[in-house]
Formats: C-alpha cells, sequence, structure tokens
C-alpha cells in the first residue's frame, strides 16, 4: 500500500512539474515577443493596406492611360480598378493567412 502511493504521488510530482515547465517556457516566449508588441501588429496593418491599395492604383493608373490612348466601348479604368482590387485583396488574405499559420505554429510549439 505505501509503495503504491508512493508511486501515486510520484506521478502527481512529475505532472505538476510538466505543467510549471510548460507555464515557463510561455513567459518566456512572451518576453521575447514583447519587442513585436503594438509596433509590430501596426506594421502589420500596414502590410495588409498596402496591398491591396498598391494594387488598386496600378490598375486605376493603367486604365486611364489606356482610356486617354485608346478609343474603345468599356471603361479601363473601371475594368482595371475592379481587377487590381481582385488581386490587391488575394494579396491581403495571402498575408493573413501566412500570420495565421505563424501564430498556429507558436501555439503548437508550446
Amino acid at each position: 500500500m505505501n509503495l503504491e502511493m508512493m508511486q501515486l504521488m510520484d506521478e502527481h510530482h512529475k505532472s505538476f512539474e510538466d505543467e510549471i515547465a510548460a507555464k515557463e517556457a510561455r513567459k518566456i516566449k512572451a518576453i521575447r515577443r514583447r519587442d513585436k508588441g503594438i509596433w509590430f501588429g501596426l506594421g502589420m496593418m500596414g502590410v495588409i493596406g498596402w496591398s491591396v491599395a498598391v494594387p488598386t492604383l496600378v490598375g486605376v493608373l493603367l486604365g486611364v492611360w489606356i482610356d486617354l490612348n485608346y478609343d474603345g466601348i468599356i471603361s479601363w479604368t473601371l475594368t482595371l480598378l475592379f481587377l487590381g482590387l481582385a488581386v490587391g485583396c488575394a494579396n491581403a488574405w495571402y498575408w493573413v493567412k501566412k500570420g495565421q499559420r505563424e501564430i498556429g505554429e507558436d501555439i503548437i510549439d508550446e
């Protein structure tokens, strides 16, 4: 009976040690990542914003140039505006998914 009780206490002690080690590892990782903080988040928002804005503006500028230099029945400005917007949204979706993958990998590492 005494031996069983000792083994049970040993198992409980091991699980408690593992729990403490996991918490310590999370704290260390949080301290290392603290540098990213708010500036990292704002930078990511900027990347996502520019990834939509640049293709949209390129599409508009190219469409205006085509409309001014070549006569046609369709508005290339509107067409390329929507095409640039679609490309920009796909680009932003890529960056968001990449960020989610990195967050998921961090959680798995813990």
